[in-house]
């Protein structure tokens, strides 16, 4: 396949009011007023980027930070039958996303001749009973596990839980110095607990990059570390980044795929649209959908403007599944409220068939299946899916992936994430802060005792008040 077959396309027409009609989809007018900001907007970014800013940006260029990696699942990989990340929301989503889109639905229960890399367990919270089910599995394969542990500093109270867990583990199985050969760091370069930890304890690391958040890393050595251990073509994923980095760069909205995701759902969201559903018709493609739930949920849900006014915006990212999920949401979505965008994930063409066997007498009414592949099955119930909602005016996206590789992911990674700084800007808002999260996790320090946050934990007393009047 040519590199000019193996590009994702967005599919828009089914958004426009020439099909859903002026009442639900976009018309001509509203689509020139978004031609003109982008016009304006593109070339903005594009100069903040030559200042430093919108650093994920490089991350596909980086040649010494994918070097780094390179080598360090090439020095860790031989003797390595479990990899562990402890990690949560940005330090976790992104690696699940590339490991269920790249590497077989049955990777860890493949023997390890076929799967060319560890078993990969990605820990993205503190469930007891999920970890202890963990550490139960591992603990008499310590010397063959791995743990790489990612916080960029330090102050997460779910990865440092398990941190500390693992560590003292470790120790008590290994010695003293299993924690130093058994642990890699993924954190800040230069600052942070986790980085005063590791220089004091001497753990091998990788650094998260300036200026980039967790939920635009999974293309630095967050993402990048547990993909290339599991056999994932990383440098693929940065090529497909890079590529689509040039598309996303026109300042002209017909041109620009970031654009149009952006422009189509915030004039959606002003017409009271406010929910976005991506619907992958395709299990490979079902993580990425969670991925981009906490992407477009983070950067966009913000209670005040870039210049402190309060604004309360956000829409809500829903993540579906085809075509499990037509026989659990799509009544709703054909006949409930009409305040959803939908975005379906198209593969034209897997890398595996199965084919269906010819009905004989018995099952005759299955015998229109007969003799055709599942992966054109799967692909025609996305097409019904979507003519279905069209029918009942339902703004409907689609993103074509020619097939699933390293690329066309980077492609698609890189693409909602210029999508989301677009959004951010025509939104009005800050798309790279997250200053809501940081309450809970102040309640959590207070909660769990850490000091310096005696007052809070006053606080939270005194509002939890008499509990058990309220149980019933």
């Amino acid at each position: 396949m040519s590199e000019s077959e193996n590009v994702i396309r967005l599919y828009y027409k089914n958004v426009t009011a020439d099909v859903v009609g002026p009442d639900h989809g976009l018309t001509e007018d509203e689509l020139n007023e978004a031609r003109e900001q982008i016009r304006q907007i593109v070339p903005d970014i594009e100069e903040e980027r030559s200042r430093g800013e919108h650093r994920y940006r490089d991350l596909p260029y980086d040649e010494e930070m994918l070097r780094r990696v390179q080598a360090a699942c090439d020095a860790r990989r031989q003797g390595c039958e479990t990899l562990v990340v402890c990690g949560i929301g940005g330090s976790a989503l992104g690696n699940i996303a590339l490991q269920t889109a790249l590497n077989p639905y049955t990777y860890n229960l493949l023997p390890p001749a076929k799967r060319g890399g560890p078993r990969l367990f990605v820990m993205d919270n503190v469930d007891p009973m999920q970890f202890g089910a963990l550490l139960d599995l591992i603990e008499d394969d310590l010397d063959s596990t791995l743990f790489n542990v990612i916080s960029k500093s330090g102050e997460t109270a779910e990865t440092a839980a398990q941190f500390l867990i693992v560590r003292d583990m470790l120790k008590q199985r290994l010695g003293p110095s299993g924690p130093k050969d058994k642990i890699l760091v993924t954190t800040d370069a230069a600052k942070g607990t986790m980085r005063q930890i590791v220089d004091a304890e001497g753990y091998e690391s990788l650094s998260v990059p300036d200026g980039v958040g967790g939920r635009f890393s999974v293309l630095s050595a967050v993402g990048l570390f547990s993909a290339g251990m599991c056999g994932i073509d990383v440098a693929g994923l940065l090529k497909g980044a890079a590529a689509m980095d040039e598309r996303v760069k026109v300042p002209t909205l017909d041109e620009n795929p970031a654009a149009l995701i952006a422009a189509i759902h915030t004039q959606m969201y002003h017409r009271n649209k406010r929910l976005h559903v991506m619907m992958p018709y395709s299990y490979h493609l079902k993580d990425l959908a969670d991925w981009y739930r906490q992407l477009w949920a983070e950067s966009l849900g913000k209670q005040k403007s870039k210049f402190k006014m309060g604004v309360f915006v956000g829409p809500t990212p829903i993540n579906a599944l085809g075509a499990t999920d037509q026989h659990s949401q799509v009544q709703l979505y054909r006949e409930g409220p009409n305040d959803k965008v939908f975005t379906l994930l198209a593969v034209e063409r897997f890398d595996r068939q199965v084919s269906i066997p010819a009905a004989d007498a018995v099952v005759d009414d299955m015998s229109y299946l007969g003799e055709q592949e599942m992966g054109t099955l799967l692909n025609n119930e996305r097409i019904a899916t979507e003519q279905a909602l069209i029918t009942s005016k339902r703004p409907t996206l689609s993103i074509r992936f020619p097939s699933i590789t390293a690329e066309t992911v980077g492609q698609f990674i890189y693409l909602y994430e210029a999508a989301t700084t677009i959004a951010g800007r025509l939104l009005g808002i800050n798309a790279y802060d997250q200053p809501a999260v940081e309450l809970g996790k102040q309640y959590t320090f207070a909660l769990m005792g850490r000091t310096g946050f005696e007052d809070t934990a006053k606080e939270l007393r005194a509002k939890l008040g008499d509990v058990g009047k309220y149980l019933v």
